[in-house]
């Protein structure tokens, strides 16, 4: 999730001094990835990089750019610093990260609105900004829209720092693709199980569509990245969902599971489909898609019982938690062999 292109707004927009701090480079284990967002106010920090003695030392680096008086008209400061995750900083990592630290102010609310309704709207953007040294002003950041506006549900935001071979000094380009990274989840079923379940998911990077017969089964009020749909035919809302969505289904009727379920096999372009059930609800649901003329192996992508593996407790609460868990697992899988073997150049030295 991108909240801190909107926090970033609303402070540049009250006038308020800020300083990002950015993951800008990882070498060895660390607490957060390249491309991890801070804010630092004079009085306030918003986010982390990962906390301890490193994140104290950006947030004091950060409060004393936000004290000096701004060498340019913008009143923009950007500076990069090596910290070595050792005895140094009491920190067990033992890796090297570089931060960079850029002071914003109300000549930068251009284009961070920019950036925050693209966000929004479901579309990439690269942005770019230059270090001339460890301690001075550079180019004004900039920012284009990406190759591929439509980004694929998941994408994470990938930042490299590079020597920017167009400067003849060894410029520094902190680099980052700013790319939705919220997968779209589909949930029927507004039971205990269900209700619980969205608690959790409504706190991670996903939207969700949570589907259901019985409107009277829906709590009042919902979140941003929650949409509720009491359907009569609650399996039109497999067909209407986008490419790589993960389905859920937990209705109060096995006719109507084994319905959904048809209906999401048809489709096959799905990233997850849990059932929630017992081994034996599998096997019968197995025989039954069989004798619908289902191949095995479109079978095997049903997951169910769905929840990560050796949690034995039933409680709605724990189930949630567990298949919360298996989603991210599986986003993170499917992340990973997106990305391959290919990785953004790294700074040199």
């Amino acid at each position: 999730m991108h909240d801190w292109l909107t926090q970033l707004k609303q402070l540049l927009t009250h006038g308020d001094a800020v300083v990002l701090v950015t993951v800008a480079h990882v070498d060895g284990s660390a607490p957060r990835d390249a491309g991890t967002k801070m804010l630092v106010t004079r009085r306030q920090a918003y986010y982390t990089i990962g906390g301890g003695h490193l994140e104290w030392q950006a947030i004091d680096i950060a409060r004393r750019l936000l004290t000096e008086t701004p060498a340019e008209p913008s009143g923009q400061r950007r500076h990069l610093q090596r910290m070595a995750l050792g005895p140094s900083l009491g920190q067990c990592c033992g890796g090297v990260v570089m931060l960079a630290f850029e002071r914003l102010s109300l000549a930068d609310l251009g284009w961070v609105a920019a950036l925050q309704k693209r966000s929004e709207a479901g579309l990439a953007s690269l942005r770019r900004v230059w270090f001339t040294s460890l301690d001075s002003p550079a180019a004004p950041v900039q920012w284009l829209a990406a190759e591929d506006d439509e980004s694929p549900s998941g994408a994470h935001e990938n930042c490299c720092l590079l020597r920017d071979p167009s400067s003849p000094g060894g410029d520094l380009l902190l680099s980052e693709t700013i790319a939705p990274d919220r997968f779209h989840v589909v949930l029927f079923g507004a039971g205990h199980v269900g209700a619980a379940l969205v608690k959790v998911l409504v706190n991670l990077p996903c939207t969700v569509h949570w589907v259901d017969q019985r409107d009277t089964q829906f709590p009042a009020g919902a979140a941003a990245n929650l949409t509720l749909d009491p359907n009569d035919t609650p399996e039109a809302a497999v067909d209407e969902a986008p490419p790589g969505s993960y389905f859920l289904v937990m209705t109060h009727s096995h006719a109507l599971d084994q319905l959904l379920s048809e209906r999401i096999l048809r489709r096959g372009d799905f990233a997850f489909f849990g059932l929630i059930g017992s081994k034996t609800k599998r096997q019968q649901f197995q025989r039954r898609l069989q004798a619908k003329g289902f191949e095995q192996t479109e079978i095997e992508r049903m997951i169910c019982p769905i929840g990560v593996p050796g949690i034995r407790d039933k409680s709605p609460e724990t189930i949630a938690i567990a298949v919360a868990a298996q989603l991210l697992q599986q986003r993170e899988e499917r992340a990973l062999t997106a990305q391959g073997s290919t990785h953004p150049m790294a700074i040199a030295g």
